[in-house]
């Protein structure tokens, strides 16, 4: 960590299970690596097993550097507690084979770290009918959470689930109605529906923290910031670049990884956060979303609209979960 710490360094135990989607590179594997440093057991959930094998081996060479500098608390084991599990957002058939296979591993679940996103792509939609970012960055994760909530119900006290969100929600419409794109994709708006899929994923944290309330599951969200990772495979037309120039604007002067990955991590270990939750963190500090964000009818309109979107892939006893009824 080095200079770079800003964030509480705890003691975490191997039986601690952290699940981080998106977690081979970015942010997500810097906030995979300290996390696992400090003891935990990390789940990398990804798309591809070669890339996150790559990423895991790194991780442990970087362990190794940094217990031979003598970094201060860091965990004392021989080697990381870190695995692989296969996970393809963009596909509900990958959702719901990874959700079969972490059932079946008969693992806790302590902390689930929803992270993979994909941001500003020309307009493209899933095997499933959805756009790309409306799914990726939040229809998916929403069915992930619904189907292991009860896992985490049953996981012991200090539960947690992060959803990365952006300040890129300050630059969209709220419309249920054209919630999935189905217009000309030359006119689609690349920052608007990125913005949207990070609009929802506020106003998911809000309506869940309000239906969890007094359980052991705590919903928060967070901004990263702006961070020089593989965004830029995105830059390739005079339209990307308007979108890009206006994201600029919004959030300032591009991050590295670990700045972008310290609120995931303290959200993720901070003690002081223990059964804290509806906080939208900017940085280490909770931060102000727009006021739609906040908006409790447009939350439940959300909540609603996407249990109707989801309907096949949702039960009934899991919506009766979700909404703290069980």
């Amino acid at each position: 960590m080095g200079g770079k710490q800003s964030f509480p360094v705890v003691e975490l135990p191997p039986n601690r299970v952290v699940v981080i989607t998106g977690a081979n590179t970015g942010i997500g594997y810097e906030a995979a690596k300290w996390i696992a440093m400090m003891g935990a057991t990390v789940i990398m959930a990804c798309r591809s097993k070669e890339r996150a094998e790559k990423a895991m081996q790194k991780i442990q060479d970087e362990f190794q550097v940094e217990k031979e500098k003598g970094t201060p608390a860091i965990c004392k084991l021989e080697k990381l507690s870190m695995e692989f599990m296969e996970l393809d957002l963009g596909s509900f058939k990958s959702v719901r084979s990874f959700i079969e296979a972490y059932r079946s591993s008969g693992r806790e679940l302590h902390v689930l770290v929803c992270n993979a996103g994909v941001a500003l792509v020309p307009f493209t939609k899933t095997e499933d009918g959805y756009e790309i970012m409306l799914q990726v960055n939040y229809l998916s994760h929403f069915i992930i959470i619904a189907h292991l909530l009860p896992i985490m119900r049953k996981s012991g006290e200090d539960c947690r689930i992060v959803l990365v969100s952006s300040d890129a929600h300050r630059a969209c419409n709220f419309d249920l109605n054209t919630m999935n794109y189905s217009g000309d994709p030359e006119k689609f708006g690349r920052l608007d529906y990125y913005g949207r899929s990070k609009l929802y994923q506020i106003m998911q944290m809000h309506s869940m923290q309000k239906r969890l309330k007094g359980s052991n599951v705590s919903v928060n969200s967070l901004h990263p910031g702006m961070v020089d990772t593989e965004i830029s495979r995105n830059f390739q037309d005079f339209h990307m670049m308007k979108a890009f120039n206006r994201v600029v604007r919004l959030f300032g002067q591009m991050k590295t990884p670990i700045d972008g990955a310290l609120p995931i991590i303290n959200a993720v270990v901070n003690p002081d956060l223990k059964g804290v939750g509806g906080i939208y963190f900017k940085s280490l500090e909770g931060g102000y979303s727009t006021a739609e964000a906040r908006d409790e009818t447009k939350q439940e309109a959300l909540w609603k609209k996407t249990l109707e979107v989801l309907k096949d892939e949702i039960p009934d006893d899991l919506i009766q979960e979700l909404e703290g009824k069980m």
